[in-house]
């Protein structure tokens, strides 16, 4: 449990990085959302191993394994939502070779890794919001596991 909330965090945690690095090339909305996914994809290279190291060290201590919220899921599943309306067009704009971009297929990649986290933030969140719903509790399982 504590991985999956982390990982969340890690997926969330990647917009911090989105005012850090201005990478604006170009004029208009669509070269600012192009350097906004940039961006967002340098963050979540930092913060989702981060996160995971992080929670792969408590789950093996056994501490904070409470089931992640309904506010959790839900912030992380906006979240996915947001990216992917907003990487899908920008695969397209891109595939149209704009000027004033530089390398069109690497901005292409730079747009795809952007809807793929967003997707995978999408199902991280719908997890969390599955997992709560059915009143999963890690120490209940844990101790029907040692129950003689």
């Amino acid at each position: 449990m504590v991985i999956l909330r982390l990982l969340a965090i890690g997926l969330l945690g990647g917009a911090l990085a989105v005012p850090l690095f201005p990478a604006v090339r170009g004029d208009g909305f669509e070269h600012v959302r192009l350097a906004a996914l940039m961006s967002l994809d340098m963050g979540q290279m930092v913060t989702v191993p981060v996160a995971l190291v992080v929670g792969i060290v408590l789950a093996v201590t056994r501490s904070w394994n409470r089931t992640p919220g309904y506010v959790l899921g839900a912030i992380t599943m906006v979240f996915g939502v947001i990216v992917v309306t907003q990487g899908w067009p920008t695969m397209s704009w891109v595939d149209q070779r704009p000027s004033g971009i530089g390398d069109p297929d690497g901005e292409f990649v730079i747009a795809f890794l952007a809807f793929a986290s967003g997707a995978i933030t999408i199902l991280v969140g719908f997890l969390i919001v599955i997992l709560r719903w059915s009143g999963y509790e890690p120490q209940a399982a844990r101790a029907r596991l040692t129950a003689p």
